[in-house]
């Protein structure tokens, strides 16, 4: 009998040993319930299972959660109450603020959310819906269509109206979004038009629907993406690779991601490389950092996985677990040697990749044990730079009263001034002048705080700026001045505000700009009468 022929045997082995497991996770992930008794036996399930038997922090429970809900928002409240249930057990806070409002009574969304033909029909009459960008839905830069709406939601009533009425065409995420939506006949509808691609298979990865993965492989060769598994906790979809291509190695590294010491040591058993490398050469290691995995890293760690092992990019574990504020893992990193300064490719520390992140708690600890605060990556910034860059006010505060230089340059000229002004972080420029930032400083174009905020168009940091003494004509060394910005950008309120206060109109501006200028100029001279 051949390797392949004992595989299904050793599927089926893994998937009884772990059936708890993936049963909790398929019942968090295909969640259809708002009912109180029943949510809370999914808690107890999640408690049990993934809580008291130390596979998941509590808090990266929560975390998992929160991110779930933009792939099946209509249950938004059922998870909001597993992730009360779980933060008053355990005594952690968390915050979820995202905008509700389009699913509120009496909007198309609503109607859509429920499949409610009737009231569709009605909201649809004599008006078009502009493509819908909520924070509710996977992110989308160009926004969503009622037609993929009723995809994602599995609206088929919706969704048939809108093909017979409107002729509505089907485009590629509508067959993605088909598959969080789990309806067949929606599904096989959009199939007629389009082929699957990588995305379908992410999405019925995300909505644990065993018969959707199997049926994207099976028909249509679409790889079983292993990081993806791991991301979305499924192990059946993991399992359901390894049966299929008996890949040890790969199987080894992404295993790492569901935190189960017993199925890592399982593929080392059968001969998996402690050290193996994935195409982006990523270890095992790295991946279980990037989850927070204390428990895999340790296991790790003892069978003599390289700590200090790079990937592509030259990062280390490290790196994965401080840019994903795994401050468990980094502390035990740490405590078995890690390389605490070690730079990737583009000279960025741990403690970068921290800050970057907002990872405030894991930044003080890498501190803590000797990270290098005035680091410079290969764009010359510094943690400083990069705490106002991400608008975090607390690790800035922290950092200066270990002594950095608030008036640092990178290699641009930039300060953390110019940052927090051209993302218009007003309360970030507020604090940073307040501890000694220098208003006037100029980056290598000869641009202050108050041109970077004109160029953006931050208008209530231009305006913070001005009130602070920032020069409203200065040049910069093209000879351009914050108006000359503000009016290539077509930015309005600057353009009103600078005009208001005194900016000066020369033959630097071209006629176009010019001209929008003027009429901004009369307008204002008009309303100054009354």
């Amino acid at each position: 009998m051949s390797e392949q022929d004992i595989l299904p045997n050793k599927y089926s082995e893994l998937r009884g040993i772990y059936k708890s497991y993936i049963d909790t996770c398929n019942a968090l992930y295909q969640l259809k319930t708002e009912n109180e008794e029943e949510l809370n036996s999914i808690y107890k399930m999640i408690k049990t299972e993934l809580i008291d038997s130390k596979k998941y922090h509590p808090r990266n429970i929560i975390y998992d959660i929160l991110k779930l809900i933009e792939y099946n928002n209509r249950y938004k409240k059922s998870y909001l109450y597993l992730c009360k249930l779980i933060s008053d057990d355990f005594n952690i806070k968390f915050i979820w603020n995202l905008n509700v409002s389009i699913h509120e009574n009496d909007t198309i969304y609503r109607a859509i959310m429920e499949n409610d033909k009737e009231r569709f029909i009605a909201l649809t009459e004599g008006y078009s819906y502009p493509l819908l960008r909520s924070s509710l839905y996977p992110y989308n830069s160009i926004g969503y269509s009622l037609l993929e709406l009723c995809c994602y939601h599995g609206a088929v009533d919706c969704f048939k109206f809108l093909r017979t009425k409107y002729k509505s065409e089907i485009y590629n995420r509508c067959l993605e979004l088909s598959f969080l939506g789990g309806n067949p006949e929606i599904m096989n509808e959009c199939l007629k038009y389009r082929k699957p691609d990588k995305w379908c298979m992410t999405y019925a990865i995300i909505s644990h629907n065993i018969d959707f993965v199997a049926f994207l492989r099976n028909e249509y060769k679409i790889e079983i993406d292993l990081y993806d598994c791991g991301l979305f906790n499924n192990l059946e979809a993991f399992l359901v690779y390894f049966d299929q291509t008996n890949d040890i190695d790969n199987c080894f590294i992404y295993s790492t991601m569901f935190n189960i010491p017993a199925l890592c040591e399982y593929f080392l058993s059968q001969g998996a490389n402690i050290n193996y490398k994935n195409q982006e050469e990523i270890t095992a290691l790295h991946l279980a950092a990037i989850k927070n995995r204390k428990e895999v890293v340790e296991f790790l760690l003892s069978h003599g996985a390289n700590i200090n092992e790079i990937n592509e990019d030259g990062q280390t574990a490290l790196h994965y677990a401080a840019s994903n504020n795994s401050k468990e893992t980094a502390e035990l990193l740490i405590s078995h040697g890690a390389n605490i300064n070690e730079m990737d490719e583009d000279r960025k520390t741990a403690l970068h990749f921290a800050i970057s992140s907002g990872s405030k708690v894991t930044a003080e600890l890498l501190i803590s044990h000797g990270a290098d605060i005035n680091k410079k990556d290969r764009d010359g910034k510094t943690a400083f730079h990069m705490a106002a860059d991400q608008n975090s006010k607390a690790i800035a505060e922290f950092l200066l009263s270990l002594g950095a230089n608030i008036n640092e340059k990178d290699k641009r000229g930039l300060t953390a001034l110019h940052y927090a002004a051209s993302r218009n972080y007003k309360e970030m420029a507020e604090f940073l002048i307040s501890h000694g930032a220098n208003i006037k400083t100029i980056d290598e174009d000869g641009r202050t705080a108050f041109i970077h905020a004109a160029m953006q168009n931050s208008i209530e940091t231009v305006e913070f700026l001005f009130s602070h003494g920032a020069h409203i004509n200065r040049k910069d060394h093209y000879g351009s001045t914050a108006l000359h910005y503000a009016a290539l950008g077509y930015a309005d309120e600057t353009v009103k505000f600078l005009l208001l206060h005194g900016a000066h109109i020369d033959e630097k501006i071209v006629e176009e700009k010019l001209l929008f200028i003027l009429q901004h100029f009369k307008i204002e001279k008009k309303q100054s009468k009354f």
